[in-house]
């Protein structure tokens, strides 16, 4: 989708233009407008089938909502959206991450409705509940296996490309959408630094550490110029001289993972992110700060799970506390 133009024809005029809007103004990525537009137009779908038809049919792919008036789209209650909720639950088997994010769909639609528009005086989704999901630990890999992905790396075809990704993922935790992005204007040598573009458009500097100057330079002197000048700019290259693209380097990392015996883990390239931040937090003595800034994040509560899978690192921190030997009338025990 990143490399095509999205039109948005299957959806009401409403509904397109608040995605536009997502593009546009909020500055969300492509992927994340498209996650939008699935699910409302799934929403509409079912509000459609179930004000006009007996029965939802069960391919609402064939419920047209291109012409559904504003009127409709308006008059929707809280009721309706919690009869979408257990229809998305029952018929199509959505466990509750998938409901939450439908959910956050609609409360954002709404919210646009109410506040960007003249359209909704009051917000029906209001009080729309978020399904509570289960939270759990990330997957990543430990700093024996992370070794291990990048020797299998160092010794593949088209070495310097592929280690300088893995490298740079392993150590920066950045996200795909920004490694595939980075450009050769993003590079600072002589300070070290490497600029991303996160989400919402955000930019923000990362430090580059010696593995990772040492990756880039080996890569730029094998990097062949591209013929098209689109791709001129672009760091990471495919064999056809384009901008690598988000799923080849998926196909890429899936690869390494089975060659270094690491796969049918359900590990990924956001794994490595999530490996990047759980090293530097339990090696690093990283402030979970400092965390956040690195990953990007703009709530501190994302980044602080990360502070729950370092059982040894609290152990030791307990072990160090002031007052950890200390007894009544003995005074610090030696």
């Amino acid at each position: 989708m990143a490399n095509t133009i999205q039109t948005f024809d299957d959806c009401p005029q409403l509904l397109r233009d608040f995605l536009f809007y997502l593009l546009t103004i909020r500055g969300r990525s492509p992927r994340t407008v498209e996650g939008y537009h699935v699910d409302l137009r799934c929403f509409f779908r079912y509000l459609r089938a179930s004000r006009e038809l007996k029965e939802i049919p069960e391919d609402l792919s064939q419920v047209s909502i291109v012409d559904l008036s504003p009127q409709t789209i308006c008059s929707i209650t809280l009721s309706d959206a919690y009869a979408f909720l257990v229809y998305t639950q029952g018929e199509r088997g959505n466990g509750a991450k998938t409901r939450a994010r439908k959910t956050s769909a609609l409360r954002s639609f709404y919210k646009y409705l109410h506040t960007k528009t003249t359209l909704l005086p009051e917000n029906p989704l209001e009080n729309l509940d978020v399904p509570a999901v289960k939270k759990s630990l990330p997957k990543y890999l430990t700093l024996e296996e992370s070794q291990r992905l990048l020797e299998t790396v160092a010794s593949a075809p088209h070495r310097e490309r592929d280690f300088c990704i893995v490298t740079l993922l392993l150590n920066c935790g950045m996200r795909l959408s920004e490694l595939v992005g980075i450009n050769l204007s993003s590079i600072n040598r002589e300070e070290h630094t490497l600029r991303l573009l996160g989400k919402g458009n955000k930019e923000r500097i990362v430090y580059l550490n010696s593995a990772c100057d040492q990756a880039i330079a080996a890569y730029l002197a094998v990097r062949q110029e591209p013929a098209k000048a689109e791709h001129r700019g672009a760091l990471f290259l495919s064999s056809r001289g384009t901008r690598l693209s988000p799923r080849r380097v998926e196909q890429l990392i899936e690869g390494y993972l089975q060659q270094a015996g690491l796969g049918g883990r359900g590990l990924s390239p956001h794994k490595l992110r999530h490996t990047a931040a759980t090293l530097m937090y339990q090696y690093g003595g990283v402030d979970i700060r400092i965390l956040q800034d690195i990953l990007g994040h703009t709530n501190l509560g994302t980044t602080e799970i990360y502070t729950h899978i370092s059982e040894p690192q609290r152990q030791d921190a307990m072990k160090h506390s002031p007052l950890a030997h200390y007894q009544p009338g003995k005074g610090k025990k030696d």
